[in-house]
């Protein structure tokens, strides 16, 4: 976490939480040299002749307000060991930063990780099924067995898909986020307390963008549905009805590039309709399983046995050419050490290291003593339907 002086902390906090500030209006007042520093330390009107803003804007006493409850802010965040992310860290959610309406300060408890390899968001009613929180449940157990590293799930912590997919990621040991809707100093719902605890003891993060003071209105919930949208490189809607909070994440991660998922249900049921809309529609793409999100965002399961994913192997090697060579130079020349492939291939050593490195860990070869590899079953395997 980068670490800043109290003064600092304190501007940004204050600043932030001014007139509501976004991160792209924070980066615009930055940009005519009225950042955080001099928004509160220059005069009204020289701020308004730098910026080209009234002088209302800058209205001394609402900067003082505006610093006064920074000071209490600050406090809860050093008492508590909250984390402040100002627009410009690097911890800050780098896809987050990606949308021009994200917020310029996040708060947040635990030090997961906001900028992992792959960022999975999933959401739904709050009136789930047993269906859909058991579907929900085996999504997160197979993409953490596909992507055991590097994987983070972001949810609301809401009853329902919520709160099943992020008790999913506790109990495969997966990173999971919640964003809230309110500030640090509560959990809502208070029966998700004890799981809220789990997931910032277990590597895990809350995240908010409101600070202790501010109050909780029904609007929160709705603004924070762009976060976990924001957050995320795909979104996957679990039930909804035509209404509510799932539908309107999907529509915001549509908005910001974001793929879609829906799962598909009976047009006889209401938790369905929403999910049915959005196939119908083509704002979402269809999922039956995990493999069908790893086939369309071109992420690589780390077991090339993955049953969920059948022919992807093959079709992966065929347009990798110099990988299939490899894996024919080690079936021709078996008991080659590597930097003699190199001379079989007419390849550097340190290309070839990488790429032998990727074939292992696609379980296609095996290290063995003496610095030799040896192919697995599922490469000779690949190779005999290669050769056909």
């Amino acid at each position: 976490m980068t670490s800043v002086s109290a003064e600092l902390l304190r501007r940004r906090i204050a600043f932030a939480g001014y007139r509501n500030v976004s991160l792209t209006n924070a980066q615009e007042l930055e940009l005519r040299d009225a950042g955080p520093e001099p928004f509160f330390s220059e005069s009204a009107s020289t701020l308004a002749a730098r910026t080209g803003l009234s002088l209302e804007f800058f209205d001394d006493s609402a900067r003082e307000r505006a610093m006064e409850a920074a000071s209490r802010e600050a406090d809860f965040i050093r008492a508590n060991g909250v984390r402040a992310l100002f627009w410009s860290d690097e911890d800050y959610p780098q896809r987050l930063a990606e949308c021009t309406d994200a917020p310029a300060m996040l708060y947040a408890l635990g030090h997961g990780d906001m900028n992992p390899r792959y960022s999975v968001g999933i959401v739904g009613t709050r009136h789930a099924t047993a269906c859909g929180t058991d579907f929900a449940s085996q999504l997160v157990k197979d993409l953490h067995a596909a992507l055991p590293d590097g994987l983070l799930i972001v949810s609301g912590l809401a009853y329902g898909i919520d709160i099943a997919a992020h008790e999913a990621a506790l109990r495969e040991g997966v990173a999971t986020g919640a964003v809230l809707a309110h500030g640090l100093n509560t959990i809502y719902p208070a029966e998700h307390r004890t799981q809220a605890m789990r997931i910032v003891r277990e590597g895990g993060f809350l995240l908010t963008e409101y600070t202790t003071g501010a109050r909780t209105h029904r609007r929160n919930f709705l603004a924070r549905n762009r976060i976990v949208a924001g957050m995320t490189d795909v979104l996957v809607v679990v039930e909804s009805d035509m209404r509510g909070g799932a539908m309107a994440t999907a529509r915001l991660a549509t908005a910001y590039g974001r793929e879609v998922f829906a799962m598909p249900g009976r047009v006889t049921d209401p938790y369905s309709r929403g999910c049915n809309d959005l196939l119908v529609r083509g704002t979402a793409r269809l999922i039956r399983d995990a493999g069908d999100l790893l086939e369309a965002m071109g992420w690589k399961s780390a077991s090339r046995r993955d049953k969920s994913l059948p022919g992807q192997l093959e079709m992966d090697f065929e347009a990798d050419d110099e990988k299939l060579e490899l894996l024919k130079a080690l079936r021709d020349h078996p008991q080659t050490p590597a930097h003699e492939l190199c001379g079989v291939l007419d390849m550097a050593y340190g290309s070839l290291s990488a790429m032998l490195f990727e074939l292992e860990m696609d379980d296609l070869v095996k290290g063995a003593p003496g610095g030799f590899f040896a192919l697995t079953p599922a490469a000779l395997s690949l190779l005999d339907s290669a050769t056909r």
